[in-house]
């Protein structure tokens, strides 16, 4: 199986040479580990290596860093073709989300230390937001940042970290002036070697089993006030500033996953026979699966509007809400749909199906719960 992408608007003939890569690429150094991973709860670390070494990694990032300064677009295939293939890796968390911090608000000496490591994957990135105690409220987090001469010291504790356990460089979301409200959030840098910090238990999850996420504590770290990212108590700014690429970025896993599971439905209805004819016959299996396709179809539409809305920087926080909404209540619509088409084979870990619907429920929670996303939307209409 694989993505059809006939009639795309949102990619070019390098695009698709860029897939067909791709593709190649994740037949040999991904699909044959997939099972191991799931059942060891984290991705190998020459796994990152090897994509570092096919261009994987971070391909926006300019060739001065390492990178390959191309478009979103490229992120977008990998992405794509990530998720069509079931994996749980946190690879795009690295390219789409933690690299372009850097990029963004870094300074010289930060992006040179830290962007072609990145892009080689010999340094893997994390970003912490999420506390025990609080979840979508950003400025309400209790992590602090107490500054003491030339230095910072952290203390506090994170939860749900992507990347927790391999992670080399976590970019760390903590209070800098705790009677500043959101002005006084600032971003650092914190590397894992650092006295002070420690990773937690790698957590038990429902779903997405192969992609690491930790808890992390910091006890009394000290990091240079040189490792703050940007201007200090401008952190909550630049969240904001990013969120439209990570929402868009979930959303674009999110129709892939649907896709992949769709197809797994359409291939096993097919085959399987119930009552002498086979379960597509039915014209209950046809008119669930009719359903399904007319929904991917809008939804393959939209996603290539956003992603060229957003190659052109003129996607907007609203619209990447109402994407990352869209096609992840999509994505576990049709999971949902095409797991009882499976019946009770649908139940078996044997069958991709229970994988992607497992896999599938964390997409409306994590980068904002769809709850947050329509609170998003909503703001402007009144």
């Amino acid at each position: 199986m694989m993505l059809n992408m006939a009639g795309r608007a949102a990619y070019d003939a390098d695009h698709d040479l860029f897939r067909d890569q791709v593709r190649k690429f994740f037949s040999v150094a991904l699909m044959p580990h997939l099972d191991r991973w799931e059942a060891d709860g984290i991705v190998d670390r020459a796994f990152w290596q090897a994509c570092g070494d096919a261009g994987l990694l971070c391909p926006t990032i300019p060739p001065d860093y390492g990178g390959l300064g191309l478009d979103f677009g490229y992120n977008a295939v990998v992405g794509e073709e990530l998720a069509y293939a079931g994996s749980a890796a946190g690879i795009t968390l690295q390219s789409d989300i933690a690299a372009d911090y850097i990029l963004h608000y870094g300074s010289e000496a930060q992006k040179r230390r830290w962007l072609p490591a990145m892009v080689s994957g010999t340094a893997i990135a994390a970003i912490a937001m999420t506390e025990p105690g609080v979840g979508s409220d950003l400025k309400a987090i209790a992590t602090s940042a107490r500054c003491a001469g030339d230095h910072y010291v952290i203390n506090g504790a994170k939860t749900y970290i992507t990347n927790g356990q391999n992670a080399d460089l976590v970019i760390l979301v903590a209070r800098t002036d705790p009677a500043a409200g959101a002005k006084g959030i600032s971003l650092l840098l914190v590397e894992a070697d650092r006295p002070g910090f420690q990773r937690g238990r790698n957590l038990d999850k429902i779903g997405q089993h192969s992609a690491d996420t930790s808890e992390l504590f910091f006890d009394d770290v000290h990091v240079p006030l040189d490792n703050c990212l940007g201007a200090e108590g401008q952190g909550f700014a630049y969240l904001m500033n990013q969120l439209p690429q990570e929402r868009l970025s979930i959303a674009i896993g999110a129709q892939a996953a649907a896709q992949r599971a769709f197809d797994e439905g359409l291939a096993f209805v097919r085959e399987r026979k119930a009552f002498g004819q086979r379960i597509l016959d039915f014209q209950n299996t046809r008119f669930v699966l009719a359903d399904l396709a007319a929904k991917l179809q809008v939804g393959w539409a939209h996603l290539d509007w956003a992603i060229r809305r957003h190659v052109a920087g003129a996607l907007t926080p609203s619209e990447a809400s109402a994407a990352k909404l869209w096609h992840s209540e999509l994505q576990g619509e049709i999971c949902d749909a095409v797991l009882q088409l499976h019946g009770g084979a649908g139940y078996m870990n044997e069958y991709p199906i229970a994988r992607l619907w497992r896999d599938a429920r964390v997409s409306r929670i994590y980068g904002g719960t769809s709850e947050i996303m329509k609170e998003v939307i909503g703001r402007p209409l009144s």
